[in-house]
């Protein structure tokens, strides 16, 4: 038995002190300098002026109440000014800037920040961090984006490290390295700001990445003052948690049934179980109300689901817990409240950390508060964020060929018969390839979506191709890939890849579309101004009117975008920003859209725009 050392009066006992150990004082020390509080964050999508957190607030709506650009005037946008990343570190530029007090905090590949003045683009500070030469990022070496409270803002680094940096100058406040970077672990998405609403008490959350290398994926809490380590929470059934430094309780059940441990299987142990994946490598939301963190876990490892399942047995079985799903984590301890998983003993890569959007919609005239999510496996869900009951689930992009559906009942996909890549012959080292969609790269990948509080619709940047998959033998080696599976993508349509597509929740039904002929790698913002922004992979900028779908205005920026876009006010302006660069999985993974994308030449670079002053002045 696994974690046979567990005793259940010293766990209550350690549960009981760490909580108590957490009522410290709130985040009110370190806003004394006048920095950002955490009323700041809570209400940043009502307050134009800053963009304090991913996703524009603890619902990661990325919707902005702003109108002065709106579907009226939007077609005269001109630059006001861009800024060069500079130098030869191009490469995909996936970051979501912030901006307080007239300064723009943005991310850079390779692990970098800037501080620019939001008026002019002048660069007020940088900061590179030193990389070691053996880091293993699966999907190029991208940053999300930051998060800033107090004096500081903090970002992931490639080599499995968080930094907290001052602000004003950029100098380093405190830096942690949470685990090993040979092992391939990594940190790309941004961090995020919560409140404990039992203490009172401002944490710093944080996942990591390396799925693909066969690491076992964790949630962290730190202090952001200091960076000190609360409490980690591993998303692979059976591992051991840690409170304040010490073993807390184990994920799920110590004895992981969810994982088999079978000398019958095919390298005669399951290895699966200690380099089990579920990575949350995105950036978590936060449901006030309820006090949850609610988070995306990342696909099991190996890919092969039969090195996940006892030899002659059935996948289904073994659910692989708590992978390529949604887990609920209470933010006092670090246990896990709830968990919904989308693909169980995901046998695709399609893993489950796209962003979670919490919404409320009406129903027979009762408010549901939910959480939404479109999934790389093409469907998009509706879940109860109180408690992870299943509400709905239905396709959002087409010709999806892995599942039928999602059973009502049991929020459970509805598998198509031999869409998992059967295992090798003996004696083979390769299976017979099968053709599936979405490929892993998924419907929709880590991009994320907007919710407009005055459509009630989701945008969502998605995808239309498929792939040749194939198992392939593997056996796990510290710091090599470790996935057992091979592949290839490939279009499914002649006459675009890439769909916008504006989705109503409740219904199902896709209101409206807009056809793209390179893969959508971007983030989505909508607006109160009737307005929906996006990138796309050949460089354009685009605004669409959020209702119709009409598209209002485009500017090629030089490089293909892969960022999510931000708007903000200053001085009676409107100001609209986006990151150029491209990059990412695409280029890497893509098989036939990786010759579609060849030549959509790199860069790196930040571009503002706004309205010009006699516009402006019109639209008064």
């Amino acid at each position: 038995m696994r974690n046979s050392s567990l005793k259940l009066s010293a766990l209550t006992l350690a549960v009981v002190a760490a909580t108590a150990g957490l009522a410290l004082q709130s985040g009110a020390a370190s806003a004394k300098s006048g920095g950002v509080t955490w009323e700041d964050i809570v209400n940043d999508e009502k307050t134009p002026k800053d963009i304090l957190s991913y996703g524009f607030g603890p619902k990661a709506q990325r919707y902005s109440p702003m109108t002065a650009i709106n579907d009226k005037n939007v077609a005269n946008l001109v630059p006001a000014w861009s800024f060069s990343f500079g130098d030869e570190k191009q490469r995909g530029q996936e970051t979501q800037a912030l901006v307080h007090d007239g300064i723009i905090y943005v991310t850079g590949s390779y692990s970098r920040m800037y501080a620019l003045d939001a008026k002019t683009g002048a660069k007020l500070w940088q900061y590179s961090h030193r990389l070691p030469e053996d880091i293993r990022p699966c999907c190029d070496v991208v940053n999300r984006g930051a998060a800033i409270f107090g004096d500081k803002v903090f970002f992931g680094t490639l080599d499995a490290g968080i930094v907290a940096l001052d602000k004003k100058t950029g100098k380093v406040a405190w830096r942690e390295k949470f685990e090993d970077h040979t092992a391939g672990y990594t940190m790309t998405g941004a961090p995020t700001l919560v409140k404990d609403q039992k203490t009172g008490k401002v944490l710093l959350i944080h996942g990591s990445s390396g799925d693909e290398f066969g690491v076992v994926g964790k949630l962290y809490a730190r202090d952001p003052e200091t960076g000190k380590e609360i409490w980690m929470r591993p998303f692979v059934e059976g591992h051991m948690g840690r409170l304040n430094g010490k073993e807390s309780t184990p994920t799920g059940d110590p004895r992981a049934p969810s994982w088999p441990d079978d000398p019958s299987s095919p390298t005669g142990k399951v290895e699966a179980w200690s380099q089990g994946g579920g990575a949350p490598w995105q950036s978590a939301s936060f449901d006030v109300e309820n006090n949850l963190i609610i988070v995306g876990a990342g696909n099991p490892a190996p890919w092969n689901t039969w090195y996940r399942t006892p030899k002659g047995g059935n996948p289904l079985e073994y659910d692989n817990l708590y992978t390529s799903g949604q887990v609920a984590v209470d933010p006092s301890t670090g246990e896990v409240k709830w968990f919904y998983q989308h693909t169980p003993n995901d046998a695709w890569d399609f893993s489950g950390n796209n962003e979670l959007v919490l919404f409320e919609y009406k129903d027979g005239g009762k408010t549901i508060k939910a959480t939404a999510h479109a999934d790389r496996n093409g469907f998009f869900y509706v879940v109860n964020r109180a408690d992870g009951k299943f509400i709905r689930g239905v396709p959002f992009v087409d010709g999806v060929t892995w599942a039928k559906g999602i059973d009502q009942k049991t929020g459970r996909p509805i598998e198509v018969a031999g869409q998992r890549p059967p295992p090798p012959e003996p004696g083979q080292d390769r299976g017979k390839s099968v053709e599936v969609s979405p490929p892993f790269l998924g419907g929709k990948n880590w991009n994320p979506m907007a919710y407009s509080q005055d459509t009630g619709l989701f945008y969502i940047g998605a995808n239309h191709w498929k792939e040749d998959y194939w198992t392939e033998n593997v056996t796990y080696k510290k710091g090599s890939a470790y996935l057992g599976q091979g592949f290839r993508i490939k279009r499914m349509f002649d006459d675009h890849v890439g769909v916008l597509r504006a989705m109503n929740p409740v219904t199902g039904k896709v209101a409206w579309q807009h056809k793209e002929k390179l893969p959508l790698w971007a983030g989505v913002m909508a607006t109160k101004g009737n307005l929906v922004f996006t990138g796309t992979g050949d460089g354009y900028f685009k605004a669409f009117d959020a209702k119709t779908g009409k598209e209002l205005w485009k500017f090629q920026t030089g490089s293909g975008i892969v960022s999510s876009p931000i708007t903000w006010e200053m001085d009676g302006e409107q100001y609209i920003g986006v990151a150029s660069g491209y990059g990412g999985a695409v280029p890497l993974w893509g098989g036939d859209m990786a010759e579609l994308t060849k030549p959509v030449p790199q860069g790196g670079s930040f571009w503002v725009f706004k309205l010009p002053k006699m516009i402006q002045q019109a639209s008064r």
